[in-house]
């Protein structure tokens, strides 16, 4: 009897320590994607810059700190009608 509840308490601990070190291991791998994507947030945008889905022509102006978009792209008709994959040039802020 002795030696089951020994080995039980052995399988325990040892469901214990690998449950903690998969955890670690999860936080440690979230930390390190918001790390990249702040880092990716702060880059400069380049002179050409393709939309991506979700992105309005106010976001993309507020991340690339250009404020003249629709008047740099004369092929922008409608600024609400931005899509995915649409390519515009940028002023880059870090070019000003």
């Amino acid at each position: 009897m002795a030696m089951k509840v020994s080995q039980c308490c052995i399988l325990f601990a040892t469901l214990i320590f690998t449950l903690l070190n998969c955890c670690e291991s999860s936080y440690g791998e979230f930390t390190v994607e918001m790390k990249q994507m702040i880092s990716n947030n702060n880059k400069a945008c380049d002179e050409i810059y393709v939309v991506r889905e979700g992105e309005t022509l106010q976001t993309i102006s507020e991340k690339c700190g250009d404020s003249f978009i629709v008047e740099e792209n004369p092929h922008i008709h409608d600024p609400d009608d931005v899509f995915p994959g649409l390519v515009i040039k940028i002023n880059p802020f870090n070019n000003r």
